[in-house]
């Protein structure tokens, strides 16, 4: 083999080499964990709220009260009911302040 061909060998088997071991590795990007999660009612501080907080609103941050009952957070699937406020528990669907 001349020279030429020699080192394009060599490059060649270094790159593949180098593929191999890097494939070996896990991403050096974690994969971003997704969390159910559910919409819970009248649990939020005022201008705290996640979306939509009645008729009038638009979106995150339009509460008016604390604890507004048609205004939602986004809690971990499950958790909702178990949340306890001055106002009683959160709630799955609007309720009324």
């Amino acid at each position: 083999m001349n020279a030429r061909n020699l080192a394009t060998v060599a490059v060649t088997f270094s790159a593949l080499a180098a593929g191999v071991a890097l494939a070996q590795y896990p991403s050096a990007t974690p994969a971003k964990k997704t969390t159910a999660v559910e919409k819970c009612y009248g649990i939020s501080k005022a201008g705290q709220n996640d979306c939509k907080a009645g008729a009038g609103t638009s979106c995150a941050g339009s509460s008016k009260v604390d604890y507004q009952g048609d205004a939602w957070k986004n809690v971990p699937a499950g958790t909702c009911t178990t949340i306890k406020t001055p106002k009683g528990m959160g709630s799955l669907t609007p309720t009324m302040s």
